[in-house]
């Protein structure tokens, strides 16, 4: 990932918070194979688990799972069985995206300061991702208790923050959420035979808002003033969202100018 210092975001609580957002990310493997691209890569939902959330230091573990028919999986099962003393770790690094659903086109008609002074204007685009690199232990053996309890508790941790988190299922004066237990425990047996678990030891995490940071506090204005007008809730995000990196950018330099 290209990281600029205006667009980088090196807040691990940040950027918990858009993996938690935006659980749906992108695993991207790199494994050698006669019978299989060199590169994959599947949508799957994530948990992410931190030990300390106070902690401003802590990685943390990310665990998903994946249908054991996908062709990515049969790419890492069979690099892991031909090589038994990996323990079932794959050597290479994994690659984990997350993006944020506020992502948008921005006009160089937005910049009220530059585009009228001299023209010296392009289009560009608005987004915010994390991008997470760590050793990955895949669970793929059916007979085993080690696998079947860790895609028990994978799915049952899933279905919880899945429910509570973006349904809103909490109780109370809410819908109580879903539970694995309510299915029939022999169904979920069978489900388990199909996939295959995958939990990443996070080694590091990158994060980047490019929200028109880059651009004086002028432009900047003219871009939070420009979103404000797009009829969409995309469009309203994008306003609220660079509006709170600009004050955050200002911020950061009255701090600095202070010591």
């Amino acid at each position: 990932m290209h990281l600029r210092s205006d667009h980088a975001e090196t807040d691990l609580k940040v950027l918990r918070k858009l993996i938690r957002e935006n659980p749906l990310g992108l695993i991207t493997t790199g494994i050698q194979s006669e019978k299989y691209p060199f590169l994959q890569t599947s949508h799957v939902p994530f948990v992410l688990d931190i030990e300390d959330e106070s902690s401003e230091t802590e990685l943390g573990t990310l665990r998903c799972h994946m249908a054991r028919q996908n062709p990515q999986c049969k790419a890492m099962m069979d690099n892991l069985t031909e090589n038994p003393a990996l323990n079932n770790v794959l050597e290479q690094e994994i690659l984990v995206l997350f993006n944020s659903p506020v992502q948008h086109y921005v006009t160089p008609k937005f910049y009220s300061q530059t585009k009228p002074e001299n023209g010296k204007v392009v289009p560009t685009w608005n987004y915010a991702a994390a991008q997470v690199y760590g050793k990955a232990k895949v669970y793929f053996d059916t007979k085993s208790d080690e696998t079947s309890n860790f895609l028990q508790s994978q799915m049952e941790a899933l279905s919880h923050n899945s429910e509570t988190r973006i349904m809103g299922y909490t109780g109370g004066d809410a819908p109580a959420e879903w539970t694995v237990s309510e299915a029939p425990s022999n169904y979920i047996d069978l489900l388990k035979k199909a996939i295959i678990g995958i939990e990443i030891t996070i080694s590091r995490m990158e994060g980047k808002f490019k929200m028109s940071q880059e651009m004086g506090a002028g432009d900047r204005a003219g871009v939070v003033n420009g979103f404000a007008t797009v009829q969409s809730e995309r469009g309203q995000a994008m306003s609220k969202l660079v509006k709170e990196r600009s004050d955050l950018k200002e911020a950061k330099k009255a701090e600095k100018a202070a010591q």
